[in-house]
C-alpha cells in the first residue's frame, strides 16, 4: 500500500517514527512532499534515510515568492519524483494572485523540461486551473480531489485523482461519488498528513499509516475488494512517479 501525498516534514512526531508506523501498518511506500525551500531540503533528506520515502517538491501556492531555479536544482536529486505540490489557491489567497499564476505557468514549464509528473492543489481556482493546464501534456495528479467541476476533464484527460481523508467523512457523499466514477487505473490514495486524518482518525495528527482507512472507505464507495484495489492503486502511483 501506498501514501501518494504526505508532509512528513510537517508531522508532530518525527518522520523516523512515522514511516516505521506507516511499514507495520502495511504502508510500504510514501511520497513526501516539500512545498519550499527548507522543506525540500528536509523532505530529501527523509528520502535518503528511508528507501520507501520518495520526495515531490514545488513551490505552494501559498509560498508563491519561490525561485524556480533553486526548484530545478533540488528536482534534480534522485529521490525527487514530481513536481508540486503546485497550482492555485483563492479560497486562502495568501499570494497574490498574478503571481500564484505565474509560478504555476513556471512549474508547469519545469515539469515538461524535466519530464516529471506535476502534482496540482487547487482550491476555488478551477477556471484558472483549467485554462493553465490547458496546453500541458505531460502526467496530472489532481492532490485532495474536493472539486466535481474537475472530475470531467480529468476523466478526459486521462488524469491520476487522489482522494484524501476528507471522502470518509459523513457527509461526504460527492467525495465518494466521484471516487466510483474515475477508472481504476486512475485512482491514487493519500493522507496529506499531517492534515485531514480519515475517519475514525479524525481530529488528530493524521500519518500515512491511516491511508489504510481511505482505502477501505474508497473500496466500500466502489464495490471492490480492498486489497485488491489497494495493490490496484500501488501499481497507479508506481505507473505516475516512476518508482522502483
Amino acid at each position: 500500500m501506498i501514501d501518494t501525498h504526505a508532509h512528513l516534514d510537517a508531522c508532530v512526531d518525527p518522520p523516523d517514527v512515522l514511516v516505521a508506523r506507516a511499514r507495520e501498518a502495511g504502508v510500504t511506500r510514501i511520497v513526501s512532499v516539500g512545498t519550499r525551500p527548507d522543506s525540500w531540503r528536509e523532505t530529501l533528506a527523509i528520502a535518503e534515510r528511508h528507501d520507501a520515502v520518495f520526495a515531490a517538491l514545488g513551490i505552494h501556492p501559498h509560498e508563491a515568492d519561490g525561485e524556480v531555479d533553486a526548484l530545478r536544482d533540488a528536482l534534480a536529486h534522485p529521490r525527487a519524483v514530481a513536481v508540486g505540490e503546485t497550482g492555485l489557491d483563492y479560497f486562502r489567497d495568501y499570494a497574490p494572485r498574478d503571481t500564484q499564476r505565474q509560478l504555476f505557468d513556471a512549474q508547469l514549464a519545469l515539469a515538461t523540461e524535466l519530464g516529471k509528473p506535476v502534482v496540482i492543489h487547487t482550491r476555488a481556482a478551477d477556471a484558472d486551473t483549467l485554462a493553465g493546464l490547458a496546453g500541458f501534456d505531460g502526467t496530472v495528479v489532481l492532490h485532495c480531489f474536493s472539486s466535481a467541476p474537475l472530475l470531467a476533464p480529468a476523466l478526459e484527460r486521462g488524469w491520476y485523482v487522489s482522494f484524501a481523508g476528507n471522502v470518509t467523512y459523513k457527509n461526504a457523499h460527492d467525495l465518494r461519488a466521484a471516487a466510483y466514477a474515475v477508472p481504476a487505473e486512475r485512482l491514487l490514495v493519500e493522507t496529506d498528513s499531517p492534515y485531514l486524518a480519515p475517519v475514525p482518525r479524525r481530529g488528530r495528527p493524521n500519518e500515512p499509516a491511516n491511508v489504510i482507512h481511505t482505502v477501505a472507505v474508497l473500496a466500500h464507495a466502489r464495490g471492490e475488494n480492498g486489497e485488491e484495489l489497494a495493490a490496484q492503486i500501488d501499481a497507479n502511483a508506481a505507473r505516475c512517479f516512476d518508482l522502483p
